[in-house]
């Protein structure tokens, strides 16, 4: 696929998407959508790749679904929502790999909501995130209220929804919204080194822990400790185990290779 509205690249074991419209603050089309489906599946096929960043061009991470594409006659919403975004959060949260979200800016709406949907985020300190479907007397989709509940708690979740307040990065990160804020200028060097890292990093381990907890979230105690014991076996089993545990009785670094 030629992109048209998203750059994609990957080096060094780290795949970037970054959403491409900023002259419309990256706010979503149905192009869009379908290239960052296509990226997501790209990072996940190509076995080099061991992190995914995900990002925004300009001055805003997302600032949610383009309103002049959505109220073109004949488009319903409810596919809308399925086909572009329910898509991207369920390919975020079953990529067997970590996505770091890179807020480099606002995140409105279907932004800030695909913002959480990823494994880490962290967030320049002029980003601000906001639910602003109440605007349009909508209601919150891409899996915000799921996601932001399980954040934030049940209260400060329905006040961010109905009241529509700008919340500032550090504020997300006391909240818990974020892993982390950092300095403007700091973002994407954090950024591009918490990624390689994790690309170095037992990517097999990484996948079974981001199963482990997606299962957790509609599971017992009891079904969550019989989980674990299932992946653990898997986990077990893999070369990445068998490495660190040598390594570590061979007093050396461990070379992990994402298996």
């Amino acid at each position: 696929m030629t992109y048209e509205q998203i750059q994609y690249t990957a080096a060094e074991g780290v795949a970037t998407i970054t959403l491409n419209r900023p002259e419309k603050l990256n706010s979503f089309t149905a192009r869009m959508a379908e290239e960052t489906l296509h990226a997501l599946d790209a990072a996940h096929a190509d076995k080099a790749v061991r992190a995914v960043v995900l990002t925004g061009a300009g001055r805003a991470f997302c600032a949610g679904q383009d309103l002049a594409e959505a109220t073109v006659p004949g488009v319903r919403i409810e596919d809308l929502v399925e086909k572009q975004y329910n898509a991207i959060v369920r390919r975020i949260r079953t990529l067997p790999k970590p996505v770091i979200a890179a807020v480099n800016g606002v995140a409105a709406g279907a932004g800030a909501n695909i913002a959480y949907a990823c494994d880490l985020a962290y967030a320049a300190e002029s980003a601000v995130f906001v639910q602003s479907f109440i605007h349009i007397g909508l209601i919150p989709d891409s899996g915000g209220t799921y996601t932001l509940p399980r954040l934030v708690g049940m209260q400060r979740a329905f006040g961010q929804m109905i009241l529509a307040d700008k919340v500032p990065a550090k504020r997300a990160e006391e909240l818990g919204m974020i892993w982390k804020a950092v300095p403007d200028a700091d973002l994407t060097g954090e950024v591009v080194t918490v990624a390689r890292k994790l690309a170095t990093m037992p990517t097999l381990g990484i996948a079974l822990t981001k199963q482990a907890l997606n299962r957790s979230q509609g599971s017992t105690l009891e079904e969550q400790l019989l989980v674990e014991g299932e992946l653990q076996a898997i986990a077990g089993a893999s070369h990445d185990s068998k490495e660190g545990v040598a390594a570590f009785l061979e007093k050396r670094k461990p070379v992990f290779k994402g298996e």
